[in-house]
């Protein structure tokens, strides 16, 4: 209860949504910003060396 008493005190959550209109794509803007999160994240995990890799001493 008091969760939700804060985060509406600090958001007016009563306000319509904001969304990015493209053709027949409606996406809105907070899903547009976890998505670009999640593809950020991605490429960080790709580039990213695993741990480790550099103290063996050959290669398999």
């Amino acid at each position: 209860m008091y969760f939700e008493t804060l985060v509406g005190a600090v958001f007016p959550l009563t306000h319509p949504g904001h969304y990015f209109h493209w053709h027949f794509i409606n996406v809105s803007y907070g899903n547009i910003v976890v998505i670009v999160l999640m593809v950020v994240a991605f490429v960080a995990a790709l580039v990213a060396p695993f741990p480790g890799r550099g103290r063996r001493g050959g290669h398999r």
